[in-house]
């Protein structure tokens, strides 16, 4: 266990907790032993998000043992989401962490996590490829991991591992809110960040309950539609209403001009359906189209030109050299976000880690 607290730790740990009191101190001391061995400075940042089990005793305790430990207590239970967001807003390490608290994640592959981000990766997403789960649990899993695949655009293999690694500077430019925290990939692919995933040693559960059931599975579905708005359409909303919009309505004036030229000949159709689904199916895509109008007006007006970007460095030449420098001075300067060390370039190009790109959004 470390003695003294760095000023600024390197790492920084985070682990919400909800009801797993019998995990903590078997968690704690895996955690602690394997960010010893990276020797950098750590912190362990326990969120309690309302457990009722006495979990919140145990992490005062803990944080009374060891000044790494920083303990949040919500006042009820708000969710995996809103927990992850008051942590990430306090952590000080250059690289964030995150698992879950039932000891199935193994804390002694912290430093495989810590190894690929200074490598190069700005985000290393856990993969469970052997399960320790009923299959009343891992199917639903990857029917859901594969939908998320083939609508997102990023490969991951699983986007529900809570074991994953990140960047400072991917983090500061993440929104976790709702039920966002399985689709951190998702908003960081958007945003150009390097993604790669690491296969874990997933256990079996030794105490407490699975929180898992049926409605997060459709919970997370629908934040799924939720993230694809915000990552594709957010700043192009006609794009979104439109497409559908003018289907309908060009349906609609279809149907309209077909029973036109019916009256033209003769043939009534005033008691028709189709002159109803007509003007039914223009209407609404006319209001289709007024939704994607009333977006882009609140886009112009509410988002700020500085969300739709994200900058990993800017470099630029020096406008005047000062007297007095040497000829060998830089003819250029790197300006970048953050005042951690660029990684090692060779080590961020070699060929046996995988790297993860997003697909292109079509227009």
């Amino acid at each position: 266990m470390s003695d003294s607290v760095a000023a600024r730790p390197g790492i920084s740990v985070v682990v919400p907790v909800f009801d797993e009191v019998d995990s903590l101190e078997e968690l704690y001391q895996g955690i602690t032993a394997s960010c010893d061995r990276i020797g950098r400075g750590h912190e362990i940042v326990f969120v309690n998000d309302g457990s009722r089990d006495g979990s919140d005793r145990k992490l005062d305790e803990l944080a009374t043992r060891d000044p790494n430990v920083h303990v949040i207590h919500f006042r009820r239970n708000f969710g995996k989401s809103p927990a992850l967001a008051a942590a990430f807003e306090r952590v000080q390490g250059d690289v964030v962490l995150t698992l879950d608290a039932d000891l199935q994640d193994d804390p002694s592959m912290i430093g495989e996590f810590v190894e690929r981000i200074d490598a190069g990766a700005d985000l290393v997403s856990g993969w469970k490829k052997r399960r320790n789960d009923p299959i009343g649990k891992t199917f639903p899993s990857k029917v859901f991991n594969f939908i998320v695949r083939r609508l997102s655009g990023i490969p991951l293999q699983d986007f529900n591992c809570g074991f994953k690694a990140y960047r400072i500077e991917c983090i500061r430019e993440l929104s976790v809110y709702g039920g966002f925290h399985r689709f951190l990939p998702v908003l960081a692919g958007s945003k150009g960040f390097r993604i790669e995933q690491l296969v874990v040693n997933h256990r079996a559960r030794k105490h407490g309950v699975s929180k898992f059931g049926v409605k997060r599975f459709f919970d997370g579905i629908l934040d799924l539609l939720t993230v694809l708005l915000v990552t594709k359409y957010r700043t192009r909303p006609l794009h979104f209403f439109g497409v559908p919009g003018m289907a309908l309505s060009g349906a609609g004036v279809g149907l309209l001009i077909y029973l036109t030229v019916l009256w033209s000949i003769g043939q009534p159709i005033g008691t028709r359906p189709l002159l109803t689904l007509g003007v039914l199916l223009t209407i609404m895509g006319l209001q289709f189209v007024c939704f994607g109008l009333l977006g882009e007006l609140l886009v112009r007006t509410t988002v700020a030109p500085r969300e739709i970007y994200s900058i990993r460095e800017s470099v630029r030449r020096p406008q005047t050299a000062p007297a007095g420098l040497s000829s060998g001075t830089r003819s250029a300067e790197i300006i970048t976000s953050e005042d951690a060390p660029r990684p090692d370039p060779a080590a961020a190009t070699r060929s046996d880690i995988p790297i993860i790109r997003p697909e292109p959004a079509g227009d």
